[in-house]
């Protein structure tokens, strides 16, 4: 069975899927083009003023600066190719160049990924508290379990008060077994009673929750590699997959957070939440890009099938809408 077959079978884009993308995104929407619209009026084409205005428009949009000027910097050389660009035309040179961004970084299609020799696939969740993390966790079960394949999840958060509590109560919601201990108990002990548990049980998929403390790198660094290569003594190649949860409505506070786990940790995933409460949704253009990682997951309501998996040209799409 696919890892993510059920974005193929059970979560083909709906409109109801749809209409909550464009819903979450229409903050940022309202923003960006509004500035937009008002930076071209009365003008015919586009020249050094527009590009600058629109410079700052993506900056404050969070797009990040670094991305900003490479968005700027191949827009300039179409007007410089084609020597005559309307206004009118700068939508869509915008939106070409935003969906080229993230595809350099973002599959198509992350439903083709398949289990190949995972088995159990191991997922260990990264990311400050407050980003949602939990809450991230909780739905990806649901929307595994749906999908037929047998989750359990390991709370190897007990350090924060609460967290093992949390992951709990999402167990109980969605129907997914949870591994733990009391709180202060080792993180790796859980991770490591998790995956044995999952190989016991022959289950298909490990969501492995971890503590969220930057304000000591080194000490985060040494405690995710400590959680790592305990799993790798019950799985030698896990976990496959570090998921970094990151807040778009913090904007550039996301980028940081970004940069440090990615110091700290191999990040090779990554989910943007809360992306329906803010008009800094172009944080997601900004990380991909920066970081070369790709977007996986985006949190666009409340709602427990409110996680989507990431689609460029969706994102796009609405996003131009």
């Amino acid at each position: 069975m696919a890892l993510f077959d059920f974005f193929k079978k059970k979560e083909k884009p709906t409109i109801q899927m749809q209409e909550a993308l464009d819903k979450g995104l229409e903050k940022t929407k309202e923003g960006f083009f509004a500035k937009i619209s008002k930076a071209v009026v009365g003008k015919s084409t586009v020249d050094d003023a527009v590009l600058d205005e629109l410079e700052e428009i993506l900056v404050t949009s969070d797009v990040g600066v670094t991305t900003t000027l490479k968005i700027i910097e191949r827009i300039e050389a179409r007007v410089e190719r084609d020597k005559y660009v309307n206004t009118s035309e700068l939508n869509q040179i915008l939106r070409d160049e935003i969906q080229a961004l993230l595809a350099e970084n973002n599959s198509d299609d992350f439903a083709n990924f398949e289990y190949g020799k995972h088995k159990p696939y191991v997922i260990m969740v990264v990311g400050v508290n407050g980003v949602g993390k939990t809450t991230t966790i909780g739905k990806l079960a649901h929307k595994l379990k749906e999908s037929g394949n047998k989750v359990v999840l390991g709370a190897a958060d007990t350090f924060r008060a609460a967290a093992v509590d949390q992951i709990k109560v999402w167990g109980e919601r969605v129907g997914v077994r949870v591994v733990a201990q009391p709180m202060g108990s080792d993180p790796a002990s859980v991770a490591y009673d998790t995956l044995q548990s999952a190989v016991s049980n022959g289950e298909d998929v490990v969501i492995i929750d971890t503590a969220g403390r930057l304000h000591n790198k080194i000490a985060l660094m040494n405690e995710l590699t400590k959680i790592k290569n305990v799993m790798k003594k019950v799985i030698p190649d896990a976990p496959h997959e570090i998921l970094l949860v990151l807040d778009a409505s913090t904007g550039q506070n996301a980028i940081e957070q970004c940069k440090q786990f990615t110091e700290a940790t191999d990040v090779n995933a990554l989910a943007l939440t809360k992306l329906d409460g803010t008009a800094k949704g172009g944080v997601v253009i900004g990380i991909s890009d920066q970081f070369k990682i790709p977007v996986k997951y985006i949190g666009v309501g409340e709602k427990i099938n409110d996680l989507q998996l990431f689609n460029k040209n969706e994102f796009v799409n609405s996003l131009f809408k």
